[in-house]
């Protein structure tokens, strides 16, 4: 397993990152034929940057060991994504060692991440009316991920993530386990983490579920403890005209 390769999962709308403990911002515009077009900027956070680099070298990574060594990999997060359904096109770089950013051009958004023939989608797109609207639960979750990477399935296992494991763990109960594993540092980063995107979309807005809108433009703040756990489903939904 490569632990330098990050965790991510793009649902919301166009993109939903599972990057542990960060600080993430997504970006872009849906158009009308459901193709989007979005900006990434992610940065581990200090804490979960030393663990990270710790489950390296335990798995035999010496390089791991060097200050300017890829935490989390842009271009080998971008190859995996790549062939994600859905995707046009994808471009993520360093710009240190524990941040990356990039574009990300997806083609059909309610193909995206859909299971082969169509099946298992989680997000639902209607031109006219214009409507989005995702759904991520503990059925949905553990099959995007595996879309991914087997490799995120990993890592996220390795955090004791529910969405992988299995366990009925509420967040409370979660980020304790986290804590006495490794630490309440590591525990309070994962539930200070949030993804912050910012979605404009072919016609005003109507209505949002899961954030707020003006004019065009929705913004969603989504806790990352919950996407890891995922003890209820999380619902969104834009409507416009």
């Amino acid at each position: 397993m490569k632990k330098k390769d990050c965790l991510f999962i793009l649902p919301i709308l166009m993109a939903v990152f599972f990057l542990p403990s960060c600080s993430a911002r997504i970006s872009g515009s849906l158009g009308e034929d459901g193709s989007g077009s979005f900006t990434l900027q992610a940065t581990l956070e200090k804490r979960m940057t030393a663990l990270i680099r710790s489950l390296s070298v335990l798995a035999g990574s010496s390089s791991a060991l060097s200050p300017e060594a890829p935490v989390i990999d842009g271009p080998a997060i971008a190859a995996s994504m790549a062939a994600a359904p859905g995707m046009r096109s994808v471009f993520l770089h360093n710009t240190a060692p524990a941040a990356i950013e990039g574009d990300i051009q997806i083609s059909r958004i309610d193909e995206f991440l859909s299971l082969p023939g169509g099946g298992g989608r989680f997000i639902s797109y209607t031109p006219v009316p214009g409507r989005l609207s995702v759904t991520l639960d503990r059925n949905s979750g553990p099959r995007i991920i595996a879309l991914l990477s087997a490799e995120a399935v990993d890592y996220l296992s390795a955090l004791m993530a529910p969405v992988v494991t299995g366990e009925d763990l509420s967040r409370e109960e979660y980020l304790k386990l986290v804590a006495s594993v490794y630490g309440k540092a590591i525990a309070d980063e994962i539930a200070a983490a949030r993804l912050s995107l910012s979605v404009d979309f072919p016609g005003p807005l109507q209505s949002v579920r899961g954030g707020t809108f003006s004019g065009r433009r929705a913004e969603f703040l989504v806790p990352l403890a919950d996407l890891f756990v995922l003890d209820r489903p999380l619902e969104y939904e834009a409507r416009w005209k």
